[in-house]
């Protein structure tokens, strides 16, 4: 997902990226999908690549595992950025259609609940762009083809996660906030209170763009990141 910022960025920094437990090219564990030890996950990789501090980014639950990083272990980080985010819990109104869309996914597929999904994750603005036709079918068929375990493990873990709203305040790292216009699954009024709650955090809104803005509005992204890049150090 964050492709086209990894090939803009890696010239003039090392760019590490890693999947969660259960998704992508990672092991697919029994347990271990809450909020904690995904930043107990995270934490460690940073160790063990020697890599701290960094600048750690985060795109949705991402975003939230660097939140936890960065009051819990901040030696670890230099600056955070936070794409599509939320310091909230899951809002109640959303569990009882995520949890009945994840048991279709795990018991009956993901195909089948793929058309439900893809709205959640890119706004209208990409989804009706005929010249990305090509570009949704390959996304749709990542989704398809995920891990059923793994993903609906994963998707548990964020509907059951805990708020971490006062936690927030506590973040004293340069902070960079990125929220795109049309995102229905983290809406921009939350990004709106986390801005309020970070101390000199920047908030910059991706226009046309849904959950997934890396993918959505990649050069947009890719400005903001780097100029925020730039005047971390």
């Amino acid at each position: 997902m964050f492709a086209a910022q990894v090939a803009a960025l890696k010239d003039r920094y090392r760019c590490i990226t890693f999947d969660h437990r259960g998704q992508g090219q990672s092991e697919v564990t029994e347990s271990g999908y809450d909020i904690d030890a995904l930043t107990g996950d995270a934490g460690q990789l940073i160790e063990k690549l020697e890599s701290a501090p960094c600048h750690f980014v985060g795109l949705s639950m991402g975003g939230f595992v660097g939140m936890c990083l960065a009051f819990r272990r901040p030696e670890l980080l230099k600056s955070l950025v936070l794409i599509e985010t939320s310091a909230d819990p899951e809002p109640e109104e959303n569990h009882g259609r995520y949890r009945l869309l994840n048991f279709v996914a795990r018991w009956f597929g993901l195909r089948i609940v793929a058309a439900k999904v893809m709205p959640i994750m890119f706004g209208q603005t990409y989804l009706n762009d005929k010249a990305k036709a090509s570009e949704r079918k390959m996304w749709r068929d990542r989704i398809v083809s995920g891990d059923r375990p793994g993903i609906t493990r994963a998707v548990k873990g964020v509907i059951e996660r805990k708020g971490v709203a006062e936690d927030i305040t506590r973040i004293k790292l340069p902070t960079l906030i990125l929220i795109g216009d049309e995102d229905v699954a983290t809406t921009p009024d939350k990004s709106d209170r986390m801005h309020a709650a970070i101390s000199g955090s920047r908030l910059v809104t991706i226009s046309q763009a849904g959950h997934s803005s890396t993918i959505e509005q990649p050069e947009l992204v890719k400005d903001a990141i780097s100029e925020f890049f730039s005047s971390v150090g």
